[in-house]
């Protein structure tokens, strides 16, 4: 029985190749149309609604995702490529979590883990897709609660996933040990949102923004590595 389930799963692996080059595809994508977004921004932050364009350590990423810049002006390019890239990173993200659990299922620990793991991971990405469709003018405090759940889910589900990479002989420790330091910094992010700074101070608002940038550049290279290591794993199945 056991040895079935392996080679149903080695056969199963170079299935879930196009699934993580579409992941690591996405990841760049959201590099990429965000930098383009900033430079279309018209300006106006938190502290200043009066300037012009986007400061990185100044503006939230969520000011991309405005239909109205805080100057008053139309954010139409931004608020587009905002959308396409957090809806395309967010669907990604869904379908790294639904491919992940096949590299487990050798043991029934790993099954339960990779699954639940994969459960939470998935909400997560749906709350990030949530995101996009809640610009925050817009929909202030559904935009606020797709983003505390985004944050609260992503860390969980890579908790779930730590101790099934770690049992997983045959799966590389450098993505478990890479994973290990991705969910501390998830979960010191989630700390910083909800027990931080406040938002409602000048000097807050730029710690909050900075940490921002940190954690969703973090993020994104931290699934890019683990959808590259995941597509080097299924091509040897």
């Amino acid at each position: 029985m056991g040895m079935a389930v392996i080679n149903a799963t080695d056969k199963a692996g170079k299935t879930y190749c196009p699934i993580f080059r579409v992941v690591m595809a996405s990841c760049g994508l959201f590099v990429v149309l965000t930098l383009i977004a900033m430079l279309f921004y018209p300006g106006g932050t938190p502290n200043d609604p009066n300037t012009t364009g986007y400061s990185f350590t100044e503006n939230f990423f969520s000011d991309l995702g405005r239909t109205q810049a805080r100057q008053g002006a139309p954010n139409t390019v931004s608020a587009v490529l905002f959308f396409i890239a957090l809806a395309a990173s967010g669907s990604s993200l869904v379908l790294f979590f639904a491919a992940m659990p096949h590299f487990f299922w050798q043991t029934r620990l790993g099954r339960i883990l990779s699954l639940l793991g994969s459960v939470l991971g998935m909400a997560a990405g749906i709350s990030f897709v949530g995101v996009a469709f809640t610009p925050a003018n817009l929909f202030r405090g559904l935009h606020g609660q797709f983003v505390l759940w985004a944050f609260r889910l992503f860390p969980l589900a890579a908790l779930c996933y730590l101790p099934a990479m770690f049992r997983q002989r045959s799966y590389p420790r450098r993505y478990a040990w890479a994973w290990v330091a991705f969910f501390a910094l998830l979960a010191g992010y989630y700390l910083l949102i909800t027990r931080g700074p406040d938002f409602s101070t000048p000097q807050g608002v730029i710690i909050q923004i900075i940490g921002q940038k940190a954690i969703v550049y973090v993020s994104i290279f931290s699934i890019f590595y683990q959808a590259w290591g995941a597509y080097k794993q299924s091509m040897l199945q």
